[in-house]
């Protein structure tokens, strides 16, 4: 009988590769950032929409500190984020914030962006396009595209994308004339 030849064991060299090297590390690197920007933007921002039909109106708590009352046949989405952003899509909108919460409340109406810095203000939007600020205590800023404006307490303007007009003092029972009959 014949013996078995022993198994033959080949050597392998290790050569070190700089276009080896770099390639995996390419490889790795955009690994990385697939799966940072996986994170990032898998995130949806949480948001929720408000409408009111024609009878009713609603009345709720937005955040801690934050009330916001809607007209009938109004619609707004919050968006959860520092500050707390509001979009008015249509109607009217009252908003009751706590000294607390001053600065945690941004709406925006059209492209104009309103940062609030007060406590109580009503926005009515209307049909042509132009829309309504009335204020009752402390004050907000109206961005548009012509600057920034300032409404203070017991004041009312329109405003639209591009600019503000008819500023002029209102009296409280003005502000949001829809909400003191609840």
């Amino acid at each position: 009988m014949q013996k078995p030849e022993p198994p033959v064991i080949e050597s392998f060299t290790f050569v070190f590769s700089w276009r080896r090297f770099l390639l995996h590390c390419a490889i790795m690197g955009v690994c990385v950032l697939l799966g940072l920007m996986t994170w990032y933007f898998g995130k949806p921002h949480s948001v929720r929409f408000y409408e009111t039909k024609s009878e009713k109106q609603l009345a709720t708590s937005i955040a801690p500190d934050i009330n916001m009352a809607l007209d009938t046949r109004s619609s707004v989405a919050v968006k959860e984020s520092q500050p707390l952003q509001v979009e008015l899509f249509k109607g009217n909108v009252y908003f009751d914030i706590k000294k607390s919460a001053t600065h945690r409340l941004e709406v925006r109406v059209g492209n104009a962006i309103i940062k609030n810095t007060g406590t109580r203000f009503s926005i009515r939007m209307q049909k042509d396009g132009s829309n309504h600020i009335a204020f009752a205590d402390g004050h907000v800023k109206i961005q548009v595209a012509s600057g920034v404006y300032q409404i203070n307490a017991h004041e009312q303007a329109d405003f639209d994308d591009a600019s503000i007009s008819k500023h002029s003092f209102i009296i409280e029972r003005d502000i949001a004339p829809w909400h003191s009959d609840q």
